[in-house]
């Protein structure tokens, strides 16, 4: 195969799963570069095992999908195209890397040249909480608010562009929904699902987005993203730095959580800086869901920038993990991160559990590149 590099700035043949020229040009820099399996390092030494249920799942997931494409990514990848092969799918994952090879052809994947960019990661946390407010437990888990409403700008006027926004009515009129400093200051019009101990765990779970809680009956649940205020993200990281409140090399999350607890007295003010809140619910799914809908796999989700990379999307990853050890493996892009912006850019789910894991996920911050693993033509086949 010619190692011609596909950019996405001109409208030519785009991907190899169309077969057309007709696809709409998307967003200018993406650039990918057609490789073989033989050249990817680690190919042949990953087990797949994991890989192939989270990719499984993700095929159940998308099985309904009408749209003529994988959401509206600047790389195209026609839905057809990608359920053709979900229907051919093995049925254990012994057969899974022979069936990638000869269904899916993998692109490296770089932004104005180059495929370099960075790699976090995330995970999912534990707290402890009560079902009912007594002693420690008065922390509250909000759900959705009943007077959440949300909007696109694009639907009373089509000059704007298309963008979720969020508010609430006040006095017949909509304005933005309230910020975090007011939500725990004042409450908010939502039901709480739970009551935890700690705001600092609760504010590292809206972070992650979701949660293993450790009931005082001795049970466990799930706890999910259900939605947020709409308001602005900022990380508890910078704004610490900022303040001078601690050194570049204590800004992990796990030193920052330390912090956070020892420092109660100031705690509050530094976390209302970050005017974003997340609203939860209760989840029986087997794992917490990203933004596909789908449980998500430790080590094989990653969250993606969806202007660029769809979900649903196999990629190979190439990175190195918090004890710079060697991360060569393929992923799903499953999941989105209000943090993960960019072409080249991915959040590594890392899995379930406490402060240790915290710590794991939070030191993480990587250089790295991803192939993604594009349908073959059906002329191809």
């Amino acid at each position: 195969m010619a190692r011609n590099v596909y950019k996405l700035i001109i409208p030519i043949l785009l991907l190899i799963s169309c077969g057309e020229s007709d696809v709409p040009k998307p967003q200018t820099g993406l650039e990918y570069t057609p490789v073989a399996f033989a050249d990817i390092k680690g190919w042949n030494n990953d087990d797949l095992q994991e890989a192939f249920h989270a990719y499984s799942l993700s095929c159940e997931k998308l099985q309904n999908n009408k749209a003529e494409f994988l959401g509206n990514a600047a790389l195209k990848i026609r839905t057809s195209d990608y359920l053709r092969i979900c229907t051919k799918r093995p049925s254990s994952a012994q057969d899974f890397r022979k069936f990638l090879e000869e269904n899916f052809v993998p692109y490296l994947i770089s932004f104005d040249g180059n495929s370099e960019g960075k790699f976090t990661s995330y995970y999912e946390a534990e707290i402890n909480a009560s079902r009912d407010k007594k002693g420690q437990y008065s922390v509250p888990i909000y759900g959705k608010p009943n007077d959440l409403i949300e909007f696109d700008p694009h639907d009373f006027d089509k000059t704007m562009p298309s963008k979720r926004l969020v508010g609430k009515l006040n006095n017949n009129k909509l304005v933005p929904y309230s910020t975090r400093a007011e939500i725990v200051n004042y409450g908010v019009d939502a039901p709480i699902i739970l009551w935890a101990d700690s705001y600092v765990d609760v504010y590292v779970m809206q972070i992650q987005g979701s949660a293993i809680a450790n009931l005082d009956d001795g049970s466990k649940v799930r706890i999910g993203f259900a939605d947020t205020n709409g308001r602005e993200f900022k990380g508890i990281g910078s704004i610490l730095l900022e303040q001078k409140a601690i050194k570049p090399g204590e800004a992990s999350m796990g030193k920052i959580k330390k912090w956070l607890k020892k420092n109660p007295q100031v705690a509050n003010k530094y976390l209302d800086k970050n005017q974003r809140y997340v609203f939860h619910k209760l989840s029986e799914a087997e794992g917490p869901l990203g933004a596909l809908g789908v449980p998500l796999t430790a080590g094989r989700s990653l969250a993606v920038d969806k202007a660029y990379i769809p979900l649903g999307a196999l990629l190979w990853l190439e990175t190195s993990g918090p004890n710079r050890e060697v991360i060569e493996k393929l992923v799903i892009a499953q999941d989105i991160g209000s943090a993960i912006k960019g072409a080249v850019r991915g959040d590594y789910f890392w899995g379930s559990g406490g402060d240790d894991v915290l710590e794991l996920a939070g030191k993480m911050n990587s250089k790295g590149r991803y192939f993604v693993l594009l349908p073959k033509n059906k002329e191809d086949k």
